[in-house]
């Protein structure tokens, strides 16, 4: 919603300053990732006409600015144009590591690459001359997901992408090294797409831990299909083993949202939880305009098991 004028009575400032409406960005933004940075966030989406990795920024989760391209130029190992699904996170040094899918060149395969920046916008570079993961005999590698433990070890979530090429879908999981830019082990599966509400994908991993216990959010289903969801497991540790949730999914259609998924839970400064995620229009599901729109809802803990306030159109609380 739009910010009042500043000569808007303070009744009138107020009512928009306390409640908003989804969506909170109504241009296609699929696959959001989020980070707050220095009391601003950033939010990172699959490639557009903006560019490789378009960039929204915001103050508050509700009003956001388009900020351009993140990633100029993809890693020489890939090809431009099907840069999907980018997630950041600050790394050693003062830097900021960007991961994200590309095309690889020698496999014609979808693989995870990192680049890295000054600037929580970028822009990021790659600087490697191949990907940081690439398994190519399983359909591909995507959604790459980082996330840094208590203790600051560094890992990162993943989708083999099985279903482009007929086969079943994993969740894997893998240590980083410390700069967070090589592979640390042998990657570890986590999940795959054994439940009937998932049909033939599992995908778009993001860890995360809440009140000492990790979980593992997940989105399942064909991601243009009104029967896309999202769902939790919860896990012992950060490579497993991993449970999925009796109740999932736990984010649904509605007749305002369709095909809800890809989401990214954040925790703000005043310590509510929320969720970014794309849904597209009611009765556009799988449309090219306006395509996946951003949205936000409210996320609490019952219990010790997350609950989607959503889809919801209206909000009477901004996040705080």
């Amino acid at each position: 919603s739009p910010a009042p004028p500043s000569n808007a009575p303070a009744e009138e400032k107020t009512a928009v300053a306390t409640s908003f409406t989804n969506p909170v960005y109504d241009k296609n933004f699929p696959d959001p990732g989020a980070l707050l940075v220095d009391g601003t966030w950033y939010a990172y989406g699959t490639n557009g006409p903006v560019g490789n990795v378009p960039v929204l920024t915001s103050p508050d989760l509700v009003h956001w600015t388009e900020a351009g391209d993140a990633l100029p130029e993809v890693g020489r190992w890939a090809e431009k144009g099907n840069t999907w699904a980018p997630e950041a996170i600050e790394g050693p040094g003062g830097t900021y590591l960007l991961y994200y899918t590309a095309r690889s060149t020698a496999t014609d395969r979808q693989c995870i690459g990192v680049a890295v920046a000054d600037q929580p916008g970028g822009p990021f570079r790659d600087e490697a001359a191949e990907p940081l993961i690439c398994q190519a005999g399983e359909g591909g590698s995507i959604d790459a997901s980082p996330y840094t433990d208590e203790a600051g070890d560094r890992y990162l979530y993943w989708k083999n992408d099985g279903n482009a090429i007929g086969q079943p879908t994993w969740l894997y999981g893998v240590r980083l090294s410390a700069d967070g830019r090589k592979i640390d082990g042998e990657p570890v599966r986590l999940l795959r797409n054994d439940a009937d509400w998932g049909a033939h994908v599992i995908e778009a991993p993001q860890m995360v831990r809440q009140d000492g216990k990790l979980y593992l959010l997940y989105s399942a289903n064909a991601f243009d299909k009104d029967a896309y969801a999202l769902g939790y497991a919860t896990c012992d540790a950060p490579l497993g083993p991993c449970r999925k949730a009796a109740e999932n999914p736990i984010l649904r259609s509605t007749p305002q949202a369709e095909g809800p998924g890809h989401g990214f839970l954040v925790s703000t400064p005043g310590g509510q939880t929320w969720l970014l995620y794309h849904a597209w229009p009611g009765g556009a599901v799988g449309s090219v305009t306006p395509g996946r729109q951003l949205w936000l809802d409210r996320v609490e803990w019952a219990d010790g098991r997350p609950v989607v306030r959503g889809p919801a159109v209206d909000h009477p609380a901004v996040p705080a």
